[in-house]
This record gives C-alpha cells, sequence and structure tokens, in this order.
C-alpha cells in the first residue's frame, strides 16, 4: 500500500506543477503552451519522479541515493531547458 502512495503522490505533484504553466496561461501571453507541451513535460516529470523512487528503493547507502537522484535530476534539467530555450542546439528544441 506504501508503495502505490508513492506513486501517487508523484502523480499528483505532476499534476500541480502542471498546473502552473496552465494557470500562467490565463492571465498573460507570455505562456502560450500547446498539449503537446504539457504532455512531454508530464512525461518528462513523471519519468523523473518515477526514477527517483526507483532509486531510493534499490539503493543501499543514503549517499549513493543522493548522487544518483542528483544525476537524475540533472539530465532533467537539461532536457528541460533543451526543449525550452535551445541552450544546446538540437533538433528537439523545436525552434
Amino acid at each position: 500500500m506504501k508503495k502505490n502512495k508513492r506513486l501517487v503522490t508523484i502523480l499528483v505533484m505532476v499534476c500541480i506543477l502542471l498546473l502552473i504553466p496552465f494557470i500562467a496561461m490565463q492571465f498573460t501571453k507570455e505562456v502560450n503552451w500547446t498539449g503537446a507541451d504539457f504532455f512531454v513535460m508530464g512525461i518528462l516529470l513523471t519519468v523523473t519522479g518515477v526514477l527517483c523512487e526507483i532509486i531510493m528503493r534499490k539503493a543501499k547507502t543514503t549517499r549513493s541515493r543522493i548522487i544518483v537522484c542528483g544525476v537524475v535530476l540533472l539530465a532533467f534539467f537539461f532536457i528541460w531547458a533543451e526543449l525550452a530555450v535551445g541552450v544546446f542546439g538540437t533538433p528537439f528544441a523545436g525552434s
């Protein structure tokens, strides 16, 4: 039951985070997300959360948990930055 509770928590947090740009779109033209943007970010956030959960279950020491989760979060931030503004100039930037 506790494992399912953590998964539900991850999914609820993903929904809450996706509400931020959705609400911002109601008040400003600066935020202009499409359904695809929400889908991609939802997948990215969910995968990141589930990977960190798996790491927390499988890693033996606190140090290894921090290091591996840090690598996963760093990868998330690099992918997010590339998708948002094209930091690295890959075709995924959507320019």
